[in-house]
């Protein structure tokens, strides 16, 4: 295991965890320091996707494959397997652009006590500002992508709005 590069184990801990759980459990120990364990060393993506009935499931193979996992109950799992952060992805909201899943992301942040990145919805400056007061981290691609915005905009925006932010 040793061999793998940091890269490789967030994507292995991604693809394997829900066949075999360990995966995480010797990712994290293999890579994380002892003294400090969940050091963020291994990422456990999550992509989850809103029930009909209320909460969310853990989906694979892009968005297209119920897993029958709580999402929630998913991440809590994952940290207390050796996760040392959450890369969580709502398949609702991912490319739309109308602002993330703001309920998925406190529903995680509150079971867990690990860094969660927020991921998928972003459309305008303001979606960062309301789900960066559950999440650690968010991310987005369409809006730099399609040049919507800048990184600056936003950093800018946030500053201004009072989330800290690198300059």
């Amino acid at each position: 295991m040793k061999l793998l590069p940091l890269v490789a184990v967030a994507a292995l801990a991604s693809l394997c965890t829900l066949a075999n759980a360990q995966t995480i459990f010797r990712c994290a120990h293999e890579y994380s320091d002892v003294a400090c364990p969940n050091a963020q060393a291994v990422v456990l993506a999550i992509d989850a996707r809103r029930r009909p009935n209320g909460g969310w499931n853990v989906f694979t193979k892009g968005g297209r494959h119920d897993e029958g996992i709580d999402a929630v109950e998913w991440a809590a799992r994952g940290e207390g397997l050796g996760a040392g952060e959450i890369l969580l992805t709502s398949m609702d909201t991912d490319g739309v652009q109308t602002g993330f899943d703001c309920a998925l992301t406190t529903a995680v942040r509150n079971a867990t006590h690990i860094p969660v990145i927020a991921s998928g919805g972003a459309g305008k400056p303001e979606d960062f500002a309301e789900v960066l007061k559950g999440a650690d981290a968010a991310l987005a691609a369409s809006i730099f992508h399609y040049g919507t915005y800048t990184v600056g905009d936003l950093k800018t925006y946030l500053a201004a709005h009072g989330v800290e932010v690198r300059q």
